[in-house]
């Protein structure tokens, strides 16, 4: 459910297909082809082929501002803000007064949450281009994000003067007015844009909100019914539904609705907070407890699910258990004054008098501290005790202001795992086209070419037939009979038996290829890459598979899936590895998988080390910078982290941008 807070950019792409610079005719035929078809995939959404089209554009010349600019916008669409940034970046380097690169870079920092450069950019660009009223709108769009409501509600004036039929320019404006207290102007605004655009479903929802703040619970209905009616999938008209159904004391109806927004978004903690306190209110508290639990569980600072799930444990008489969320809600704010209050009943029910005594005077405290300063914005309402922190939230409410360092609208847990590792196997290698930047290790060729079936390095298995397979494994063993002591039919055979999931025959021929040739370094690689994947193959028998974890604040750890939990050595795999690295000292893949290993085994610095060893031997080496960008994200090493997993989509790696968009992509 993304949050939807009239934060709509108008991006007028039909303009900036016949800017000036494809005016002049390119010497060369091809890079007009390039231009023209990365175009048409952009405009057919397809933003993946686009950016591997303007990457051979940029192959060819390098000095292309408009290619670094069309490439930035399909990584803006991906989700991947970090890298359009530094394509626009390069399009103002080569051209400083590009009008367009100015402004979407504008859009991209404001997604980014640094509104300070992206008014900069913006300023730059009306200073070339006044009469362009598309800045005017982003311009209003990055002064609400900044919470300038009246400088916004001026350029969307503006932009509404000139082009009086862009309903998403009443939306945005609308919500100006809303932030600026006047529900009169606000629904105007929503009216408009609701007769400009009847199939809008947002139209509606922006409306149904003004509405519910008049406490008009049945127009505010009415609106998201036909929200619904529009586009049945929409998460956010069935959570706004809820807040609505509920302040009309329809409850199950509420609890209908928030089961509709967890079926798109499994571990929205909003929803789930939501869920809680209605499953709490009908006596459901086993329920209950199991919504507060995944909440605190996504985010561990929520104050108000350690608070609410205390008053529950209280209705449980479980009281030990209440005390515990007390305190760490206590810890979190110590302002919160109802807490202690709370507290105090309960070190009374356990018999804790004298505690009991010294948190009720520390309630009264803050109650009388608070009164003394309401006029000081910036101190805690926690000391409030007339307000009521078991209401349902929106997704603007108090819960979303300053006092609370919380992400709404996080998910769970996402287990993300590293691109694995790479390996000789059985099977033909993809064809080439002149322009893709290939890998030549001149010993890896030699080596393939003079192999008796077909093998190439893979990072995962090739798709090939079974028939295919066990063909090449009689052959192999008809050669073997005849020669056994063959070190590259004994490698062979380790292959073709890998792919067969038949380990420890496989890692019998790997001991003898090594035994025969001990100084050639594809046998390490392939020995170490078996005994890598036969831990993890035992590990997920055992359900003990280790896997890199983040969540959607940027929080990452290692974990084990424990059941009956076991320790893994990998040391065998690294020790091939580093025997490896002193046989080919420059070949990149043997850096890349010791980074993959010194990953799994937990050891970080390292792990990247190598993956940036592998990259300086091979630029292009995608995997690595994937697998590099997860680990300093891991390490809350956002910026770098996610501008590796950016170059890594731009070089090819779809699941990047799945990334980019879980963890690199501030929600506005």
């Amino acid at each position: 459910m993304a949050k939807r807070l009239t934060l709509l950019f108008f991006l007028f792409f039909l303009s900036f297909l016949s800017f000036q610079g494809l005016e002049r005719t390119y010497a060369q035929y091809d890079k007009q082809q390039f231009f023209y078809r990365g175009q048409h995939l952009l405009f057919e959404g397809r933003y993946q082929q686009a950016i591997d089209n303007f990457n051979k554009l940029i192959q060819l010349d390098g000095t292309l501002h408009e290619a670094y600019f069309f490439r930035g916008i399909g990584k803006y669409n991906l989700g991947d803000f970090i890298g359009a940034r530094s394509d626009f970046d390069k399009a103002l380097q080569i051209h400083p007064i590009y009008t367009l690169a100015y402004h979407y870079r504008a859009i991209t920092y404001s997604r980014l949450g640094d509104y300070e450069k992206a008014l900069e950019d913006l300023k730059e660009a009306i200073e070339l281009r006044p009469g362009y009223n598309g800045l005017y709108f982003s311009r209003g769009v990055t002064y609400l994000l900044s919470q300038q409501f009246k400088l916004a509600e001026e350029d969307f004036n503006r932009f509404i003067r000139f082009e009086p039929r862009v309903s998403e320019a009443y939306l945005n404006r609308g919500a100006c007015y809303l932030y600026l207290k006047d529900t009169v102007k606000s629904l105007n605004d929503y009216n408009t844009a609701v007769l400009l655009n009847k199939f809008d479903p947002e139209g509606y929802i922006r409306r149904s909100r003004v509405y519910a703040l008049q406490e008009n619970y049945e127009k505010a209905l009415e609106d998201l019914n036909t929200a619904l009616s529009l586009e049945p999938d929409n998460s956010f008209a069935y959570f706004n539904r809820a807040l609505i159904r509920y302040n009309k004391d329809d409850l199950t109806g509420a609890l209908d609705d928030l089961e509709h927004v967890l079926e798109e978004d499994k571990g929205n903690a909003l929803t789930l907070y939501n869920r809680a306190l209605i499953r709490t209110q009908i006596g459901d508290y086993n329920n209950a407890l199991d919504d507060y639990d995944m909440v605190i569980s996504i985010n561990p600072n929520n104050v108000l699910a350690y608070y609410n799930r205390a008053a529950l444990f209280i209705q449980m008489e479980r009281y030990g258990e209440a005390l515990r969320d007390y305190d760490k809600a206590i810890e979190l704010y110590p302002d919160f004054a109802n807490a202690y209050m709370n507290r105090s009943y309960v070190k009374n029910r356990l018999g804790l008098f004298a505690a009991a005594e010294l948190d009720y005077k520390t309630a009264q405290q803050k109650v009388s501290e608070y009164k003394s300063r309401l006029g000081d914005t910036t101190y805690s309402a926690f000391a409030d005790t007339t307000q009521r922190f078991d209401r349902l939230l929106a997704l603007d409410a108090d819960f979303a202001k300053k006092d609370f360092n919380n992400e709404l609208l996080q998910y769970k847990d996402v287990d993300i795992r590293l691109k694995p590792l790479f390996k000789l196997l059985a099977g033909p290698g993809g064809a080439s086209t002149a322009l893709e930047q290939r890998y030549y290790y001149e010993e890896l060729e030699k080596f393939i070419l003079k192999q008796s079936i077909p093998v190439n390095l893979f990072s995962t298995e090739p798709d090939l037939e079974q028939e295919y397979l066990d063909f090449q494994r009689e052959q192999i063993k008809a050669l073997l009979a005849l020669n056994p002591s063959v070190a590259d039919l004994n490698f062979i055979s380790g292959i073709l038996d890998f792919q067969n999931k038949l380990f420890n025959a496989s890692l019998a021929s790997y001991n003898k290829a090594i035994e025969k040739g001990p100084a050639n370094v594809f046998y390490y690689l392939n020995r170490a890459a078996l005994q890598s994947e036969m831990i993890e193959f035992i590990a997920s028998m055992e359900s003990n598979v280790q896997i890199l974890t983040l969540d959607q604040s940027g929080t990452t750890r290692t974990r084990v899936q424990e059941q009956g939990r076991r320790e893994y050595d990998y040391s065998g795999a690294i020790d091939d590895l580093e025997k490896a690295a002193l046989l080919a000292p420059d070949f990149a893949y043997v850096y890349y998988n010791l980074g993959n290993l010194y990953c799994m085994s937990g050891d970080f610095p390292k792990s990247i080390t190598n993956y940036s060893k592998s990259i300086d031997l091979y630029p292009y080496l995608a995997e690595a910078y994937y697998n590099r960008g997860l680990i300093q994200i891991y390490l809350k090493d956002k910026e770098k982290g996610c501008m590796d997993i950016s170059t890594a989509g731009e070089l090819g790696i779809k699941d990047a941008y799945s990334v980019i968009k879980k963890f690199c992509v501030t929600e506005q």
